[in-house]
């Protein structure tokens, strides 16, 4: 039986453009008939394992990057600093190839990266660079040593949002959270704003401005989802390790918010409102609760989309899927179907209720 954590948010935010199209133009998506404002999962995840930093030990993660070369040359130098660069940087690249990447330079000359972005945690760059350093790169087992090496030892961020590698799918990994695209709970059309930038040592001949220019921006009241399958997760990083990752997963998620044009719109804000369930059947996203785009009410979207959503979740326990197992909630109306606190008694609650759960399978 599996066990699923579903966080719900609510979040209003002011004039901003916290994500971009091709276009500079803040996302948008139809929904319901309606122009939504919209933040790609992409966006909130990346923003999330910024957060990730405050929260985990830096062993616990790891670096999507393409310069897996220098991540495990730097290791090799804290284990032993007087190696020589050159022959350390050699052996980095063809142990990496072993393990099952694509390591090499585009132009003559140039450093040796992946082909494409890798996630690497930062124990199994450790565990390349040992063994790196310790075997014969010549020797047959070394390859699968190797290989090991990135397969196991799997950082939190690896397990949470996954790992795909196509020069080898066996060094693949499911990813145990799932994080939707938020959309605003209301119709939005996006508006400009025109600014001009004074030239400071202007004199009677340039005086004016310098600069000409417009930015495009929304406001709206999203709604956010994110689910993560804590079964699966505890098979990757091991049960007593889960509800404390799914606390700080949630955390993040609720806390989090992506930096585009952040110095220009301070639009940095926290949840109108925030529900989270534990289910063992599936994970539940509560979207439709927006089909119909919210009216603004007093003044207002925050207060009637927490309604709604209230309202929805009811409608779905009835018709569809049970109640969940436990529900936790920071808002006035979601306080109907479930217990409220501040936020770090529901993350304390949260966790207490995936380690009663886990121990329960």
């Amino acid at each position: 039986m599996s066990i699923y954590v579903d966080f719900h948010v609510l979040q209003t935010v002011p004039p901003s453009c916290v994500n971009r199209d091709d276009m500079g133009s803040p996302k948008t998506a139809v929904y319901g008939g309606a122009v939504r404002a919209r933040v790609s999962s992409q966006a909130w995840k990346h923003a999330m394992r910024e957060n990730f930093k405050s929260l985990f030990n830096k062993e616990e993660l790891g670096s999507r990057t393409k310069s897996v070369v220098e991540m495990v040359e730097k290791e090799m130098l804290a284990i032993d600093a007087a190696i020589d660069k050159d022959e350390g940087h050699k052996k980095a690249v063809e142990a990496l190839n072993l393990a099952g990447l694509t390591v090499k330079s585009s132009k003559k000359g140039e450093t040796e990266k992946a082909d494409a972005l890798f996630f690497m945690s930062n124990k199994q760059a450790k565990a390349i660079a040992k063994h790196t350093l310790e075997l014969d790169l010549k020797d047959k087992e070394t390859k699968n040593i190797l290989k090991n090496d990135l397969k196991e030892n799997p950082s939190v961020d690896i397990a949470l949002f996954g790992r795909m590698a196509a020069s080898d799918p066996a060094l693949n990994y499911d990813a145990a959270a799932q994080v939707a695209h938020a959309v605003s709970t209301h119709a939005v059309q996006n508006e400009y704003d025109y600014f001009t930038a004074v030239d400071d040592m202007q004199t009677e001949d340039n005086a004016g401005a310098g600069h000409l220019g417009t930015v495009e921006f929304n406001s709206s009241t999203l709604y956010r989802y994110a689910a993560v399958n804590a079964s699966e997760l505890a098979e990757t990083i091991g049960a007593e390790n889960t509800a404390e990752t799914i606390k700080k997963f949630g955390q993040a998620f609720i806390c989090s918010m992506p930096t585009g044009k952040e110095k220009t719109f301070a639009n940095r804000t926290f949840p109108d409102a925030v529900y989270v369930t534990v289910r063992s059947d599936q994970p539940v996203n509560l979207c439709g609760a927006f089909e119909n785009p919210v009216k603004e009410k007093n003044n207002g979207y925050s207060a009637e989309s927490e309604k709604k959503l209230a309202e929805y979740a009811e409608k779905v326990y009835k018709r569809f899927a049970a109640a969940p197992e436990k529900a936790f909630c920071i808002g006035d109306a979601l306080s109907e179907i479930a217990e409220s606190f501040s936020l770090p008694d529901l993350l304390v609650q949260l966790e207490k209720a995936v380690n009663d759960r886990l121990s329960e399978v």
